[in-house]
């Protein structure tokens, strides 16, 4: 699968365990998206240009639960930030 990479319309502030993803002028979407640690980490991995497997992976070192559930909470974190623009496929 190819990297993924968030689309140079948004910026990203970290804020300890939650991330502000917001948009600039150059995105379609206007707006501000405040997440919680998961989807902030999920962020953090798309800065790094990780695929959908990377993350998988790297969350799964982080977390005690099934690769399945974490699979589905990146699927449903990456189809939000696509609906706005935000990922660069």
């Amino acid at each position: 699968m190819s990297t993924m990479k968030l689309n140079k319309g948004f910026l990203v502030h970290h804020n300890g365990e939650e991330s502000l993803v917001v948009s600039t002028g150059a995105a379609a979407f206007s707006g501000m998206i405040r997440t919680n640690r998961t989807a902030a980490r999920i962020i953090g991995c798309l800065e790094e240009g990780a695929d959908r497997e990377q993350i998988i992976h790297r969350l799964a070192q982080q977390y005690d639960a099934p690769t399945e559930q974490i699979a589905g909470d990146v699927d449903r974190v990456l189809d939000q930030l696509r609906q706005i623009g935000a990922i660069d496929d």
